[in-house]
């Protein structure tokens, strides 16, 4: 089947969604010359504008060429783009062209992804909650929010408890950081797993104060306790800290994926973002044969938390799963046919072909927006709203 096009849809609902790096979705439809139709979805944050340009240029690329050929394509598109290896732009364009030619695949073969890939270990995905203490500033409003999740009937969830701390995180800041995830702990009791999110923006000697400080709140993960590039601070974390460790989020290929798996426990790549399912299933592999499980990053849209999922139901050594369903907007749940309800803490694999859900085209059309309408974020760009 060769690829007659592919197109990158940016859309946005406006300033309404809980996370800035998420106010809009890049989807990607890709077309066959024989009609068939699959859709991909990558990152966006502030590199709207350049992931959508670098996606047209692949399209002209794969242009004529057969979308069974996944690993042929990745192959032709790492020896056309020599900065790949070190290109976000470029891995995000691929990894939403190799989503979609799973979706072609799966729905010509009638088979969802997770078949494709191996079958079912489990039948339902674990979920933590993220996205959820949006405006949060203090320990009330957090232990208050996480309350109504675990009231959904999730039972485990993931907050970032350190404001606008960055790169040292000071005495006073500590406290409060710790008075927050006490309060949280309180709040949710001792069955409610509790993830810490870091951002990846402490040097190490602050993460592993921050880690000893949070131990006894039974943390589940510090998930990138120090900046990514700092190998050498990752390396004393990881034998100071001690609580287990999730990494890999900004990770875009696997000879850098090797460099930080063995100081992971749960390994986090992004199928938006480290080559689409064809690598992230290559991801898990080398995260099983160092003892690490998998715990996909997914913040971004639906189409990439669907197919998150089915990658979820085929490995051996997975997790849990993120997720910030219950808290999109209204305009992302508008964007597929079809709901992913969660319930009690999990979601049900789709057992429909492909990626499992169906895109609906007029609400394509109805969000699309310009990369020149979007405005920067205020604050980071990978902070919660209202929370910096």
């Amino acid at each position: 089947m060769a690829v007659a096009e592919v197109e990158p849809y940016l859309l946005s609902g406006g300033a309404e969604d809980p996370a800035p790096w998420a106010s809009s979705v890049l989807l990607v439809k890709v077309v066959t010359k024989d009609g068939r139709v699959g859709w991909g979805e990558t990152l966006t944050s502030i590199r709207a504008s350049s992931v959508a340009a670098m996606v047209r240029i692949l399209g002209k690329a794969m242009h004529g060429r057969d979308v069974h050929n996944v690993e042929a394509n990745r192959s032709f598109w790492y020896k056309l783009d020599f900065n790949y290896s070190i290109s976000l732009e470029s891995v995000a364009a691929l990894s939403a062209f190799d989503m979609a030619s799973w979706d072609i695949i799966g729905r010509e073969l009638g088979a969802p992804l997770h078949l494709l890939f191996g079958g079912l270990t489990r039948d339902k995905i674990r979920l933590y909650a993220n996205g959820w203490y949006g405006g949060c500033r203090d320990a009330a409003c957090f232990a208050e929010r996480a309350k109504e999740v675990v009231k959904r009937g999730y039972t485990a969830l993931k907050f970032d408890p350190f404001g606008d701390s960055f790169d040292v995180l000071d005495r006073t800041s500590l406290k409060k950081a710790a008075e927050i995830v006490a309060a949280v702990r309180e709040a949710v009791g001792d069955e409610v797993d509790i993830l810490i999110e870091c951002h990846g923006r402490f040097n190490a000697e602050s993460a592993i104060r921050a880690a000893e400080a949070l131990r006894p709140y039974g943390i589940y993960f510090m998930e990138e306790p120090v900046h990514p590039e700092d190998l050498e601070g990752l390396a004393r974390f990881r034998s100071a800290a001690r609580v287990p460790v999730a990494l890999g989020e900004r990770v875009v290929s696997m000879g850098q994926l090797l460099q930080y798996v063995r100081y992971a426990d749960y390994v986090q790549v992004d199928l938006g973002r480290f080559g689409g399912p064809t690598e992230a299933r290559k991801a898990a592999a080398l995260a099983e044969a160092f003892g690490a499980l998998m715990a996909f990053h997914n913040a971004n849209g639906p189409v990439l938390h669907a197919a998150t999922i089915q990658l979820d139901a085929a490995i051996p050594n997975f997790a849990v799963q993120e997720s910030f369903y219950d808290f999109w907007p209204q305009w992302k749940r508008e964007l597929i046919r079809g709901a992913l309800p969660v319930e009690a803490g999990y979601v049900e694999v789709p057992r429909r072909p492909g990626i499992g859900v169906d895109v609906d085209e007029k609400a394509v059309e109805r969000y699309k927006a310009e990369p020149g309408e979007l405005e920067p974020p205020s604050g980071p760009s990978w902070a919660v709203r209202g929370t910096w």
